[in-house]
């Protein structure tokens, strides 16, 4: 089967799932949809990984009832103050796992760490996890990772940015390593296609989750610096890249002047959680070169087309790639990690 033949089987299966999620919501009220969802994510193109299995969704229910509803008063709290934290806590969360799995190792904090890495300098959200867990070590001391703290955090950003809900399973330990050089896979905007498949392949997801998690980028920034050799020196020509439209790169040449800038992700509607992301990219206004790159290759292309004018197939779907996110290479065995009680430090260093 060819890379072509392959975008239209995924394109199919997301179609089909849409059909029966709009088909089964149009019988359901309101208060039904939930329900629903958790009998559609046993479907088979949504299995769990492996890893999954020591997981669950009621792990805290007696010994910490009251973790998610801690979480998102603290997310709230945070988020009134800074719109921008809900992007921020999503890219920490990728980043996290994108590295060693979904064990907090970016949350370490020391030199030759992940976080010390000059691809790290732009995240943020770091005060926001601790903050998280310091008011959780007073009801519920050694208790919960932070790596499930920042798995919850970037769904409950998620939903307060205006996005989708989606249950998260809990369990995970917190990873003893972080190591600079191996934040140097997790994507810049800058790979083909062809190494991000890879990449997401290597961690259990698929070219249907690239895309999708993709369209996180319908909010949040990137810095400027990030963009400048394609809006003023492409491959080397000192032209700006001859693809992007004109009117926008007009806009990116004004508001990129200085590399320390930052510049909204989606130039339409930077502050909404919804697919307008999706719809620039035709339209040449893809902010990274691998936004750009997500419309004209043969595998990706047909995703985007979909997603653009289908927003209740982007928000089921994002659910369902999150939570697939959530759960790549977790530490969960009796020997596997630990709880830190601090999230910036192993226990053995506090």
């Amino acid at each position: 089967m060819n890379s072509s033949s392959v975008s239209f089987v995924f394109l199919g299966l997301l179609i089909g799932v849409q059909y029966l999620f709009s088909s089964a919501s149009a019988q359901l009220d309101d208060g039904d949809h939930h329900d629903y969802l958790l009998k559609i994510d046993k479907l088979p193109d949504q299995m769990t990984l492996p890893s999954e299995d020591c997981l669950s969704f009621g792990y805290y229910g007696k010994k910490c009832p009251d973790l998610e509803a801690i979480i998102n008063a603290k997310l709230k709290e945070w988020i009134v103050k800074d719109p921008s934290l809900a992007a921020s806590l999503i890219r920490l969360h990728f980043h996290d796992c994108s590295v060693r799995g979904c064990d907090a190792s970016i949350l370490l904090d020391h030199e030759g760490s992940e976080r010390w890495t000059e691809v790290s300098k732009t995240l943020r959200g770091f005060e926001v996890i601790d903050d998280i867990k310091a008011e959780i070590e007073k009801k519920c001391p050694r208790i919960v990772s932070c790596a499930d703290i920042l798995t919850a955090a970037a769904r409950d950003a998620t939903v307060i940015a205006g996005g989708p809900y989606w249950m998260v399973q809990y369990g995970r330990k917190d990873g003893l390593v972080s190591l600079a050089k191996e934040a140097e896979e997790v994507p810049m905007g800058h790979e083909s296609i062809t190494s991000l498949i890879e990449l997401f392949q290597s961690k259990g997801l698929n070219v249907v989750d690239l895309a999708i998690l993709s369209g996180a980028h319908t909010i949040g920034r990137a810095s400027c610096g990030s963009i400048q050799n394609r809006i003023f020196n492409y491959s080397g020509t000192g032209k700006p890249d001859p693809s992007v439209n004109a009117r926008y790169l007009n806009f990116l040449k004004g508001k990129c002047r200085w590399a320390s800038e930052y510049v909204d992700l989606d130039a339409t509607t930077p502050r909404t959680f919804d697919v307008q992301y999706y719809a620039n990219l035709p339209k040449n206004m893809g902010l990274l070169p691998t936004d750009a790159k997500l419309y004209i290759d043969s595998r990706t292309a047909p995703l985007v087309s979909a997603l653009a004018d289908q927003p209740s197939l982007f928000f089921y779907q994002f659910g369902v790639s999150m939570a697939k996110l959530g759960n790549v290479q977790v530490l969960t065995g009796p020997h596997e990690g630990e709880i830190r009680t601090k999230c910036s430090f192993v226990n053995s260093h506090q």
